[in-house]
Parts: structure tokens; C-alpha cells; sequence
């Protein structure tokens, strides 16, 4: 796959996290009178449909991951869209490594979560079926593939590493 359509990819998630970030995962840390009714209603249509009860009643373990969101995620956001839409941008390596890894790191007791726990059917119904769990990963696959591919894009392409096409390290000749 060209860095390119990677870069792109990369866009996509990070400028699409923004909207969904502020207007639908912030609903679990923010008091209920800051969202508009159509956004509440969403988030509810959302957990409904879904089947995700974290969303409206977060267990503490998965608040304190919409925290970090918040205080971590959120503002390096925009800078990594900016990042990848410009493309090349060797700066952002470091930063995209700690998120690649710190988002990755999280995803991983979400989706055994969702896949193991004996959710309630009450007050908010929780996936039942292993059809249900499937959906409900599907929905949060993509925050732990999309990290995976920024991750090995940044540890791997000569694009972000300076590496050449051997392999080795382009270096700078020292001036005598």
C-alpha cells in the first residue's frame, strides 16, 4: 500500500475522531445540560442500536479511558490530520507512536470486555448474543486497527524512520 493512501487513512481517523470525540464520547464525562437534545438522542439511538451500555453508563475503568481521551487524544488530534493531510511530516513520529501505542493498549480491555462480560439487560441492554458482541466490536475494531497500522507505519516506513531502501540509516556525511 503507498504511503500515501496510508497518510490518507490516517487523515480520515484523526479528523473524523474530532467530531466524534467531542459530540458523542465526551456525553459519558460531561454533565447532560452541555449536549443538545439531537446529540443526546443520538448517543441513545447509538447505545440502542449497538447495544452499548458503556456509552450511556460508563464503568469507572472505561471513563477513566474518555478521560485520557480528553486530556491526551483530543488535542493531538487535529495536529496529526494536519500532520498526515500535509504528508511527510517526520516530526509527528514520536507523538504518533505514544498514541498508536496508548490507544492500542486501551482498546485491548474494551473488546475483552464486551466480549466476555455478563452484561445486564437492564436499565441499558448490553450485547446478549455472540452476534451482538460481534457488532459491537466492530464498532471499536477500527480504534485498535487504524493505531496498529499508524504504529507500524511509523516503526517501519522510510518515509518516517530515514531509513533507505537497504535498510541502514541515512546518515549525514561529517564535515572535515
Amino acid at each position: 500500500m503507498s504511503i500515501r493512501i496510508l497518510e490518507i487513512i490516517f487523515f480520515l481517523y484523526f479528523a473524523s475522531h474530532i467530531p466524534i470525540t467531542l459530540f458523542i464520547d465526551f456525553q459519558a464525562l460531561l454533565p447532560e445540560h452541555v449536549y443538545p437534545k439531537q446529540l443526546k438522542q443520538l448517543l441513545r439511538w447509538y447505545a440502542a442500536e449497538y447495544k452499548d451500555p458503556m456509552m450511556l453508563d460508563p464503568p469507572v475503568w472505561f471513563k477513566s479511558f474518555i478521560f485520557c481521551e480528553a486530556l491526551v487524544q483530543m488535542p493531538f488530534f487535529p495536529v496529526a490530520a494536519y500532520a498526515f493531510w500535509k504528508g511527510g511530516c517526520k516530526w509527528i513520529r514520536t507523538p504518533a507512536i505514544v498514541y498508536a501505542t496508548h490507544v492500542a493498549t486501551t482498546l485491548i480491555p474494551i473488546l475483552s470486555y464486551i466480549l466476555l462480560h455478563q452484561f445486564p439487560q437492564e436499565p441499558h441492554p448490553g450485547p446478549q448474543t455472540m452476534k451482538e458482541r460481534l457488532t459491537l466490536i466492530s464498532i471499536y475494531a477500527p480504534y485498535l486497527l487504524v493505531p496498529i497500522m499508524l504504529l507500524l507505519t511509523m516503526l517501519y516506513s522510510s518515509t518516517y524512520t530515514g531509513a533507505t531502501q537497504g535498510g541502514k540509516s541515512k546518515s549525514k556525511k561529517k564535515v572535515k
